[in-house]
C-alpha cells in the first residue's frame, strides 16, 4: 500500500509540475528532478493548427468565389499570322538587305532581282501600246468620214432618181412629139398621094404639063419618106424612154441600197474603232503588268516584324513563288486559348480577361474574348478520333477560344510579346 501511494504521489507530482523526492533516491547526492512537458507548447501548437485551417478555409472560400467568377487556362499562348514572303518574279537575286532575327517596317526592301529584263518589256509595251493608240485615231477619224460618205451618197442617189425621173418625162414628150410629126407626115403623104392619082389623068390628056406631074410624084415620095422618117423617130424615142426607165430604176435601186447599207457602213467603222479601243486597252493593260513586273523586282517587307527563316542570298536565281523568308509580326497578336468544355458554360465573346504572359516574368496584359472555336481540338487534328470503334473512354476536350488584345499599343510599347509565349488567361465570366 506503501508503495502505490508512493506511485501516485509521483503520478500527481508529474501532471500538477512540481518535483518529488522519491524513498529511492541515493543518499549523499542532489535529488533527481524530472520536469513534466509544458502546456504553453501544447497550446501554442494548437493554436497554429488552428490558424492553418482557418487560413485554409478562407483560401478555399477564396478560391471557390474566384472559380464562380472566373474561368482559367494555362493551356494558352499568343498566337499572330506568319508572313510568308515569297518572289513574284523569277530571275537573278542582285542583293540582299536583312538577315535572320533584324527588325523590319512595312515597306522596308528585303531583295532585289535584276530589273534589266522587265525594264525592256516594258520598253516594248509601251511601243506596242503607241502603235494601237495610233490605229484607233485613226479608225476613229473614219466614224464621221464614213458617215459623210454615206449622207452624200444617199443624197446624191436621190438626186440621180430625180434627174432619171425627169429623164424619162422629157422622153415621153419627145415620143408625143415625134408621134405627132408621124401624124403630120401621114397627112402630108396622104395629101401627096391624093395630088399624083389626081394629076395622073391629067397629065394623060395633056390638061397639064409633064413637069407638074412629075413634082406631084417627087413629093409624094417626099412626103413618104418623112413619114418613116417620123416613124423610125417614134421607135427611137420609145426606146429612149426605156433606156431612162431603166436609168430610173438603177437610181432607185442605188438609193434604197445606200439608205440602207449607209447605216451599217458606219457601224462597221464604228466597230473598228471599238476593236481598236479594245486592242488600246489590252496594250495598257500590258504595260501595267509590265510596270507591276518591274515593280516586283523590288522585294518589301508586307508588315513590321522579325525576319525569320531567311532563305535568300545574293546570286541566286529565283523562280515565282518561291520562299524567300518568314516575317514575324510585333503587333497584330492575340491569344488562344484551350479551356476544358467545362469550362464554357458561362463563357462569351466580350467578356473582359486579364492575361499573364509567363516569359515576361507574369508581365498583366488586358484583353477580351473575341470568339469561341467551332469545333474541339481533337476534331480539327489531322487525325481526328473515331470514338464509334473500340473501347470508349470519355476525355475532356478543350475548345480554341480567341482573345484579343485591348490595349497591345500601350501595353507593348517595347514589342517584347512574341507568338507561341505561353499566357495565363483569367476571364471574367461574373461580375
Amino acid at each position: 500500500m506503501a508503495d502505490q501511494t508512493e506511485d501516485q504521489k509521483t503520478q500527481t507530482a508529474q501532471i500538477s509540475g512540481t518535483v518529488q523526492i522519491t524513498p529511492d533516491q541515493p543518499q549523499g547526492g542532489k535529488p533527481e528532478e524530472k520536469k513534466a512537458p509544458e502546456p504553453e507548447k501544447k497550446s501554442n501548437k494548437r493554436g497554429i493548427a488552428i490558424v492553418v485551417v482557418v487560413i485554409l478555409a478562407i483560401a478555399a472560400g477564396i478560391y471557390y468565389i474566384h472559380s464562380q467568377k472566373f474561368e482559367d487556362t494555362d493551356d494558352a499562348q499568343v498566337d499572330g499570322d506568319l508572313y510568308s514572303v515569297s518572289a513574284r518574279v523569277a530571275g537573278q537575286v542582285i542583293h540582299v538587305d536583312v538577315q535572320d532575327d533584324q527588325t523590319v517596317n512595312a515597306g522596308d526592301p528585303i531583295a532585289e532581282v535584276d530589273p534589266k529584263d522587265f525594264q525592256v518589256a516594258l520598253e516594248q509595251a509601251e511601243a506596242n501600246l503607241a502603235s494601237a493608240q495610233a490605229d484607233y485615231e485613226q479608225a476613229k477619224v473614219n466614224v464621221p468620214i464614213t458617215s459623210i460618205n454615206v449622207s452624200t451618197t444617199v443624197q446624191t442617189s436621190g438626186s440621180d432618181v430625180l434627174g432619171s425621173e425627169a429623164s424619162v418625162q422629157q422622153a415621153e414628150s419627145q415620143v408625143s412629139a415625134a408621134q405627132s410629126r408621124v401624124e403630120q407626115a401621114k397627112a402630108n403623104a396622104v395629101k401627096a398621094q391624093l395630088d399624083v392619082e389626081r394629076y395622073k389623068p391629067l397629065v394623060e390628056k395633056d390638061v397639064i404639063s409633064k413637069q407638074q406631074f412629075d413634082q406631084a410624084v417627087a413629093t409624094a415620095a417626099a412626103t413618104q419618106a418623112a413619114l418613116d422618117e417620123a416613124q423610125r423617130n417614134v421607135k427611137s424615142q420609145q426606146n429612149q424612154v426605156s433606156l431612162q426607165q431603166q436609168k430610173l430604176a438603177m437610181s432607185k435601186s442605188q438609193q434604197a441600197q445606200a439608205q440602207k447599207t449607209g447605216g451599217e457602213q458606219v457601224k462597221v467603222q464604228q466597230a473598228r474603232a471599238a476593236a481598236a479601243l479594245a486592242t488600246v486597252q489590252q496594250n495598257q493593260a500590258k504595260v501595267d503588268q509590265a510596270k507591276l513586273n518591274l515593280s516586283y523586282t523590288k522585294i518589301v517587307a508586307p508588315i513590321a516584324g522579325i525576319v525569320s527563316k531567311k532563305n535568300v542570298s545574293t546570286g541566286e536565281n529565283l523562280s515565282i513563288g518561291q520562299d524567300l523568308l518568314t516575317i514575324v509580326p510585333l503587333d497584330n497578336l492575340w491569344v488562344t486559348a484551350n479551356f476544358k468544355e467545362t469550362q464554357l458554360k458561362e463563357m462569351k465573346a466580350g467578356q473582359e480577361v486579364d492575361l499573364k504572359v509567363d516569359a515576361l516574368g507574369g508581365r498583366k496584359f488586358t484583353g477580351k474574348i473575341t470568339q469561341i472555336g467551332g469545333a474541339t481540338g481533337s476534331r480539327l487534328s489531322l487525325f481526328p478520333p473515331e470514338n464509334a470503334t473500340g473501347n470508349y473512354v470519355k476525355v475532356v476536350q478543350r475548345i480554341p477560344v480567341r482573345i484579343d488584345f485591348t490595349n497591345l499599343a500601350e501595353e507593348n510599347k517595347d514589342h517584347a510579346l512574341r507568338p507561341g509565349m505561353s499566357v495565363t488567361p483569367d476571364v471574367t465570366v461574373k461580375q
